[in-house]
């Protein structure tokens, strides 16, 4: 494999990634260590209802010994497992959506090699939208949990232990706390100094965040001693108070997105005389790393203390340092990794310690799927024993070998209008490993064989599979993703002289794989796996790759994480030689994008036959630019010239479109409409298509707004003489007849998804309708890859 830069000197970019605790919602997201016996839960089980996974050491190995789920049975997605809290013989599951959001906690007590469950606790006075069970803590005989809705600040209760009963002693809130400011996020509590540290970790203005802290007076009398914070010159961003922990009297507070998110563990000591608090020593990564997210996770241990740093070396660390309470020092420190690591794990992000047993939550693992890392610690040395997950969701049943018809309004169990489908393969047929998705399609035409092949990108790679005979699909191999970059939802492909070009967003240095498909002619025993012939560096991520076959020029859209972005605009390639490619050049219609940098979520670049003479035989762009539609002449790849940008109403985000085959009309798809209808409460008739009459590039005029039969987000569609074929997330493939382009209608569908019809990103990601032989290439995400076909109902005159 040969890698190509750019010629001219680039500074790269600092990958910044949020603080992410966030994001602990998957596999991992709470753990609680109890003796040999270790709890993991998974509160947003894709196959089933959240649980709690069980475990039990086993001389060196850990064996899973059960699961535990909310006893009420069912599968409404409450949470069941936000945090664990375990003492003697008592565990504490929280789960914050249940019954309508109110929240719950589920008390359970260990039976033998078992657990029963005992009865819920929950205060009386909180209800929907308060999220009850955020956090938890139990010690020397009290219980606190939060809430991170009640009554706007958030809350957290105070239970009591009187025999075999948890009794309401008090509820506290913060003084003077502003609304919505997740106040409950973190707990902590000193049974020796009788006081409890809550983390708001998003309080203040601009997410600064703040710790209060608490002290027991007695019985039922608790007070606000002080409220810790950052200080009014810190800057933005830095979630102080996203973890927070005791040590030997001094309270520790986890700041992630300190110092450009590399992270920091702030020490505050309090004046034993008067009570006051006043901040000390500042923890640090010692190898600081920018988007580290170093104080994700605070945990005291023998001797000192743990601290999570979820993207550390961009798959996650845990710093272990000593402490000497006599000097105050932290010293000796030491770095440690889970098993079989790949970018974007988050090792780190969750933190449970034992005596000589901890667990480490990964909850980015196999693309948020999540797991975690059971360490054990001999001869006072800590080490990682086993790697722990839940299962993977079981994949849709391969439909190969024939035509599964449309009859009645179903193929298989797939609601349908005059579209059959071909075949189908699940995403694990087709080389996706536990979590992976499928994303961005094309297709290449063998031009000497005439052997039809579907191009599929996943969230981990790019599958080939040869659909000549389209009942019968050979997985030919995979082009795994970039060594060393991270796995993400957004693939992008398109095809130029036998040459596939792949990008990938959000994907760190992935860089734009460029991969010989006449290479797919003699695969000898599939599937195999393949290298990339070139590797293009001169991007890192890439949202889209747009590709005009006329001219020979590709045009990376959406860069970012390194390399030369050109601010998310159009960084130009000259791919005539498909095997070097090389950088020409930016541009940018400033006029245009969220953050008026002419950012380009997608474009259309081709060459110029319509209406407007004026512009006749020019390279022009379309390109959707998250605010507005830019029309561009890219003729002269050294001055580019920005014609028209027009915007429409109700603009959500303008997401990508292509033209009528006279180029007279542009039919575009806005992904964020349809969200933003939802949350004011004023939902759309159905999924809106905007269709632009492009007569005078110079000014695009939006004609008609067409929605759909069903309301659900568009994603992606594609033009076929007079048929537009639309992928709509959920509600799948949709055929539209756009012969009348003013009054487009509906003709055909194929719904990928029939268990769903929510306002939400799953489903159908993309399609290819280009193929001669009529098969229709479809992805949908979790389900995989539908080879179909559209049969045209017989009009009788």
């Amino acid at each position: 494999m040969r890698r190509t830069r750019l010629s001219m000197a680039v500074a790269a970019m600092a990958v910044l990634l949020p603080a992410l605790p966030l994001e602990a919602q998957q596999f991992g997201a709470a753990a609680a260590v109890s003796g040999d016996v270790v709890l993991v839960s998974e509160p947003m089980n894709q196959d089933g209802p959240a649980q709690v996974h069980v475990y039990r050491r086993a001389g060196d190995d850990w064996i899973e010994e059960g699961t535990l789920q909310r006893p009420e049975g069912g599968e409404e997605i409450d949470y069941f497992g936000r945090f664990l809290a375990i003492e003697g013989d008592e565990l504490f599951v929280g789960g914050t959506t249940f019954d309508d959001t109110t929240g719950a906690v589920w008390r359970f007590r260990r039976a033998g090699d078992g657990w029963d469950f005992v009865d819920h606790i929950r205060p009386a006075d909180v209800g929907p939208g308060d999220s009850f069970g955020r956090a938890g803590v139990v010690e020397d005989g009290l219980f606190f949990v939060s809430s991170l809705g009640h009554m706007g600040t958030g809350a957290v209760w105070v239970f009591r232990q009187e025999g075999d009963r948890w009794v309401e002693e008090a509820k506290l809130l913060p003084e003077n706390g502003p609304e919505g400011h997740f106040f409950g996020w973190s707990m902590a509590y000193d049974g020796e100094g009788d006081r409890l540290l809550v983390g708001a970790m998003t309080q203040q203005t601009q997410n600064r965040g703040a710790v209060h802290v608490f002290r027991r007076e007695g019985p039922g009398q608790w007070t606000q001693e002080a409220a810790l914070d950052p200080g009014e010159d810190a800057p933005a961003g830095l979630q102080f108070g996203a973890a927070v922990a005791w040590l030997d009297g001094l309270a520790l507070v986890g700041a992630p997105g300190a110092d450009g998110f590399a992270g920091a563990v702030q020490v505050f000591e309090r004046n034993a005389m008067t009570n006051a608090w006043s901040p000390g020593l500042t923890l640090t990564a010692h190898d600081r790393q920018e988007g580290a997210g170093f104080g994700a996770s605070v945990a005291p241990a023998e001797g000192g203390l743990w601290v999570g740093a979820p993207a550390a070396d961009r798959a996650g660390r845990v710093y272990a340092m000593g402490y000497d309470p006599a000097s105050g020092r932290f010293t000796d420190v030491r770095k440690m990794g889970g098993l079989d690591q790949d970018v974007g794990d988050q090792f780190g992000a969750t933190v449970a310690l034992g005596d000589d047993v901890a667990v480490v939550g990964q909850v980015g693992d196999d693309f948020n799927m999540g797991s975690a890392i059971i360490l054990g610690r001999r001869t006072g040395e800590w080490r990682a024993q086993a790697k722990v997950m839940g299962e993977t969701p079981a994949a849709l049943p391969a439909l190969t070998g024939e035509d599964v018809a449309c009859q009645g309004g179903e193929a298989d169990q797939f609601p349908c209008d005059n579209v059959d489908i071909v075949s189908f393969l699940p995403v694990q047929a087709i080389g996706g490993g536990r979590g992976a998705e499928t994303n961005d399609v094309w297709g290449w035409t063998d031009p000497e064989t005439g052997r039809e092949i579907a191009i599929v990108g996943r969230t981990d790679g790019t599958a080939f599979i040869d659909i000549t005979d389209a009942n019968r699909p050979v997985y030919l191999g995979n082009l795994p993703k970039t060594p060393g970059s991270r796995g993400n939802a957004w693939r992008d492909i398109k095809v130029f002289e036998n040459h596939a070009y792949v990008v990938a967003d959000g994907a760190l240095d992935h860089g734009m794989q460029v991969f010989d498909l006449t290479r797919l002619r003699d695969v000898r025993s599939p599937p195999a796996t393949f290298e990339p012939d070139v590797l293009y560096e001169g991007i890192a991520s890439a949202h889209n790759i747009v590709i005009n076959e006329e001219t020979g020029f590709a045009y990376a859209v959406g860069a970012n994480s390194g390399g030369e972005t050109c601010g998310g605009a159009l960084h130009i390639i000259d791919i005539n030689e498909p095997k070097d490619p090389t950088f020409v050049g930016c541009f940018a219609d400033t006029r245009t994008g969220r953050a008026g940098t002419g950012y380009s979520h997608d474009a259309q670049c081709f060459v110029y036959d319509g209406p407007d003479r004026e512009h006749a035989g020019k390279e022009i762009c379309f390109g959707s630019n998250e605010t507005a539609l830019a029309i561009s002449d890219v003729s002269d790849k050294e001055n580019p010239v920005a014609i028209s940008a027009a915007d429409y109403p109700n603009v959500g985000y303008a997401h990508q479109g292509w033209i009528t085959p006279d180029h007279r009309y542009f039919f575009m798809n806005d992904e964020g409409d349809e969200s933003n209808a939802v949350q004011s409460g004023q939902p759309m008739e159905g999924t809106r298509t905007l269709v632009w009459d492009v007569e005078d590039l110079d000014d695009p005029i939006m004609v008609k707004e067409h929605f759909g039969e069903t309301f659900t987000i568009d994603h992606n569609l594609y033009i076929k003489d007079d048929l537009m074929y639309q992928s709509n997330y959920v509600s799948g493939l949709r055929i539209l007849d756009i012969s009348d382009p003013l009054n487009p209608r509906e003709v055909g569908y194929l719904d990928t998804v029939p268990w769903s019809e929510e306002v939400e990103f799953d489903g159908s990601w993309s399609n290819y309708p280009y193929f001669q032989s009529g098969t229709i290439v479809v992805s949908s995400g979790r389900e995989g890859i539908f080879f179909l076909k559209y049969n045209p109902p017989n009009l009788i005159p």
